[in-house]
């Protein structure tokens, strides 16, 4: 007899997705900045990213579940049903980090790394020496010393 899930079905887990994303949009960073001659201090509100441990955690603090790990990686191939649930999820929290970054909103460095876009350069420098030899004559000038 197999285990119930904690999540039933993968129509629940993207339930549960579009709720952390509603939850997190809704709740900005507030930063605290001073502006002006006379450095008022005012407070910014600054987007939440969406981060795959930020839905992790708002699942267990909602105590719908402990550990999402399981149906990402259909761990022993029980979560095959939830396999495009999780990747759209994946696609998700990636396209608003990618999007977020490249609009400023998040720092870019930070969302190429955890996204593991990098910029490649590659120079090759090829240099070929030619062997130039000098001889070196007497002049008629060194004679007469």
């Amino acid at each position: 007899m197999s285990k119930n899930k904690y999540i039933e079905t993968p129509e629940k887990l993207l339930e549960y997705f579009e709720r952390y994303k509603e939850y997190i949009k809704s709740k900005p960073f507030l930063v605290k900045d001073w502006v002006g001659k006379d450095a008022d201090q005012v407070h910014r509100e600054k987007e939440r990213p969406l981060t795959m441990e930020g839905f992790e955690c708002w699942c267990y603090d909602n105590k719908i579940i402990n550990d999402l790990s399981h149906y990402f990686c259909n761990k022993d191939k029980r979560y095959t049903d939830y396999v495009a649930v999780c990747s759209r999820v994946k696609k998700a929290i990636r396209q608003d980090q990618i999007e977020g970054g490249m609009a400023g909103v998040y720092n870019p460095s930070i969302t190429q790394r955890l996204n593991g876009l990098v910029e490649k350069t590659q120079t090759d420098n090829v240099h070929e020496v030619k062997k130039f030899e000098v001889e070196i004559l007497k002049s008629n000038y060194e004679d007469t010393e």
